[in-house]
């Protein structure tokens, strides 16, 4: 992961978290994501918490794709392989495009972390309107790995030899 000379350009970014469970005074990942984004100089213009439902999910995901201020979601929580687990279904279909060496890419970093229970995360990416869409696990500490390992620096207009940047809508 070599970095350039390049100049910083920060990006404006929306969180969701998918859980039953969780609220604003229990959402360890969703803090946890919207303090790293802004510690590294991006700009959290919305984040929301969602349950498990498929189409709640797809229209908060879906307005922010449409919004002209968002420019990079990341959705953590409803990755899993129990039947309640719906996000990646919930937003493959708004992808214009999938990422798939995301989720590969993401299991292999986990597989360090949690061994072969790494095949039940469904951890997926894509772009839909010049949004770039990250769905990772709820847990914080694979919200920590996805987010150091790989999502920092492919926000990050610095990374070399390619970053997906230059790929975002324009605000």
């Amino acid at each position: 992961m070599g970095k350039s000379t390049g100049e910083f350009i920060p990006v404006n970014l929306a969180v969701l978290t998918v859980s039953d469970r969780r609220d604003a005074s229990n959402d360890t990942s969703g803090d946890y994501l919207r303090a790293a984004a802004r510690e590294a100089g991006h700009v959290v213009v919305d984040h929301a918490i969602v349950g498990e439902d498929r189409y709640r999910i797809r229209a908060i995901v879906s307005r922010w794709i449409a919004s002209q201020d968002v420019q990079v979601v990341v959705v953590n929580g409803g990755t899993g392989f129990n039947a309640k687990n719906n996000t990646p279904e919930a937003l493959q279909p708004l992808f214009d495009r999938e990422i798939a060496g995301f989720g590969e890419l993401f299991r292999m970093f986990s597989y360090e972390d949690i061994g072969g229970s790494t095949l039940q995360s469904r951890a997926v990416a894509g772009m839909a309107n010049g949004t770039l869409i990250f769905v990772v696990p709820g847990s914080t500490s694979a919200c920590e790995s996805a987010w150091e390992r790989i999502i920092a620096d492919q926000i990050d207009a610095r990374t070399a030899p390619c970053n997906f940047v230059s790929h975002l809508k324009k605000l």
